[in-house]
């Protein structure tokens, strides 16, 4: 079976990076300040809760414990580290939230402060290997090491600080430009912090569990670090019950989704975790149909390696139905529909449209939707649900 490691999940063209962030308003009264916070005060600020960092990003630490330590010898030995971005909190002066830097602020946390029931023992340094073994406590305890305790404390973090936004819109724009040219980072950890709720706490909880979602994202056995878990499962909620209101702008949609289902989860919270067993389903069926190929476009020259959400918006928007998986099982059909689905992509140019780059609209998906949906009909012999509504849609748009 694929695994993260062999797709590149980096250069998928349909994702938030991608969403409408451009608007000559959007940075009116927004202020950056750049300051040199000690680590002592960043530290201070943390375990007087003025920075919000959400404890389930804790369980999502990308760094190990030899990176972590080697952050925390950079600051002893008062070598420069990257930047922190914060943006103040809409409603309290004072309080921020963490824009970039998490695993540099999670070291932190982990090495000096009792957050972590587990505190950081510094481990791998080699210009300071006497240092190796120690806890912040133990070199706190030794007058040997007084010297670094200061030098620890006073060492100096760049931090930038995001006053005056109106828009969130305009935090995802710093966030992406501060990031351009580097690992692009998932916005869905910005979105835990701007819409907190039950429903954005379950989707968060439930990937973290789904033996699907970390086949396809996770790194060995653990969940995605950044997140893209928990965005393709809320992508999938949205398109799920609001596909009609989907309109391009895929962070505009994603939040709206997380909103409405956390005014609604009291009422709807069993149907809501059904839901997310869907797409778990539907999932792992479309590794069992497609096995290496699952989530990819194909060309002339065969499947391409890269991760394609469109093809999993129509892989789960249909094999999220039992009764049409128990079918295509029952038949021994699957093979069938994995050919049918590569002559789609070859061959339909409505469809290949509808999954590039420059489609990034509610037309586009409802035409791969239909399509791929039609297709299907023809391979098992008996209408699908949504097709014909889907269909007669596209074509008002004119596809």
């Amino acid at each position: 079976m694929t695994t993260p490691h062999q797709l590149n999940f980096e250069n998928d063209f349909e994702n938030e990076e991608n969403s409408q962030l451009a608007s000559p308003t959007l940075l009116e009264g927004v202020v950056v300040t750049d300051t040199d916070w000690t680590a002592e005060t960043v530290i201070s600020q943390v375990e007087k809760e003025n920075i919000f960092l959400n404890p389930r990003f804790q369980r999502r630490e990308a760094w190990d414990d030899r990176r972590k330590s080697k952050f925390i010898e950079s600051l002893v030995l008062g070598l420069p580290v990257p930047q922190l971005v914060l943006a103040e909190m809409k409603t309290v002066r004072g309080k921020y939230m963490v824009i970039d830097g998490k695993q540099r602020l999670l070291s932190l946390i982990r090495f000096a402060t009792n957050k972590f029931e587990k505190k950081l023992t510094l481990k791998g340094l080699e210009i300071r290997p006497d240092l190796n073994g120690k806890t912040w406590d133990d070199i706190k305890a030794d007058p040997h090491f007084s010297d670094d305790v200061s030098a620890f404390e006073n060492s100096s973090i760049r931090t930038t600080v995001i006053r005056g936004w109106k828009d969130e819109r305009a935090l995802y724009l710093i966030f992406h430009r501060l990031n351009s040219g580097s690992v692009t980072l998932s916005p869905q950890e910005l979105r835990h912090v701007l819409h907190p709720g039950k429903f954005i706490d379950f989707a968060f909880e439930y990937c973290e569990s789904s033996k699907a979602l970390i086949n396809l994202l996770g790194d060995k056995g653990r969940p995605d670090f950044r997140m893209r878990d928990v965005e393709l499962l809320i992508r999938f909620f949205g398109l799920r019950l609001f596909l009609d209101s989907y309109n391009g702008d895929l962070k505009s949609f994603l939040d709206d989704t997380v909103e409405l289902l956390n005014k609604s989860w009291a009422t709807q919270e069993i149907q809501l975790k059904n839901i997310a067993q869907e797409c778990e389903a539907a999932i792992n069926f479309t590794f069992e149909v497609f096995e290496d190929n699952a989530f990819v476009k194909w060309t002339e020259k065969g499947p391409e390696r890269r991760f394609n959400r469109a093809v999993f918006d129509v892989m789960t928007y249909y094999f999220q139905d039992e009764e049409l998986r128990n079918y295509i099982q029952k038949n021994n059909i699957q093979n069938t529909i994995n050919l049918a689905f590569q002559s789609l992509c070859i061959e339909n140019s409505k469809f290949i449209k509808s999954v590039e780059t420059t489609t990034k609209t509610n037309e586009a998906v409802i035409t791969r939707l239909w399509l791929w949906g039609e297709t299907l009909e023809k391979v098992i012999g008996i209408a699908i649900k949504d097709v014909t509504l889907l269909k007669n849609k596209a074509q008002r748009y004119g596809f």
